[in-house]
């Protein structure tokens, strides 16, 4: 993956920079001492009245992969529930439409995967629900009692786990598509009703041959998010 080259000073502009949402990993193994101190990271984020809200849950062996079936199974059978909270504007402005599309299209691109292979979209999509065979999956919740804010804040510690994870070697991707299941995901690893499943997340050492790692997306300009009010 091309890599900018940046001042070793502008550490945290090179992490940000050089994340990416990573969807094929090696089977490498990561430390548990590794995965912990990630995770101590991830809790320096801050929060309101410092109330460091959500979980970050390790799902590992028979019951990580009791969830994927599960999850693959309903996916399949077409299996629909409403999720715990609100993602995307509904409907949504044609601005935010061509983002998704040219998200899309650098993704299956990457793969060779035309725009009417519909089994083969299939096919990927359902890759989000084996966590792309990271070592390592995590299922991230919050209690439902918190609004909006504890969505905020649990955000930011899930940006400063991506960057920790950047800053040892390791790859990471937000898995949104767990929260669209949240009742199935919750049945299977006998979590509590009060918790809100926000998202899963694939973490390991990226595959860096593999073609999807070579999906590229771009960012908005300044312009389309900053102004100065005088």
């Amino acid at each position: 993956m091309a890599i900018l080259k940046l001042p070793d000073s502008d550490v945290l502009t090179r992490l940000a920079t050089q994340r990416q949402s990573v969807r094929a990993f090696l089977q490498q193994p990561v430390p548990q001492s590794l995965l912990h101190q990630i995770l101590m990271s991830a809790r320096q984020a801050p929060s309101g009245a410092n109330l460091q809200p959500g979980s970050f849950l390790l799902v590992e062996g028979q019951a990580r992969r009791r969830l994927s079936a599960a999850l693959i199974d309903a996916w399949r059978n077409g299996l629909k529930e409403v999720g715990d909270y609100g993602n995307y504007p509904d409907p949504m402005p044609m601005g935010l439409r061509r983002r998704q599309a040219a998200s899309a299209q650098a993704l299956y691109g990457a793969l060779g995967i035309g725009r009417e292979d519909r089994s083969g979209r299939d096919a990927q999509f359902e890759r989000n629900f084996e966590f792309f065979d990271a070592p390592v999956a995590l299922v991230i919740t919050i209690n439902r009692a918190f609004g909006s804010g504890g969505y905020l804040d649990l955000g930011m510690a899930i940006y400063g786990l991506m960057l920790a994870a950047q800053s040892h070697g390791l790859a990471t991707c937000a898995i949104g598509a767990l929260a669209t299941l949240p009742n199935l995901v919750r049945r299977s690893l006998d979590l509590d009703a009060h918790c809100a499943i926000v998202c899963g997340l694939a973490l390991g050492y990226a595959d860096e041959a593999a073609p999807v790692n070579q999906a590229k997306t771009t960012r908005c300009g300044l312009d389309d998010y900053f102004r100065v009010i005088a």
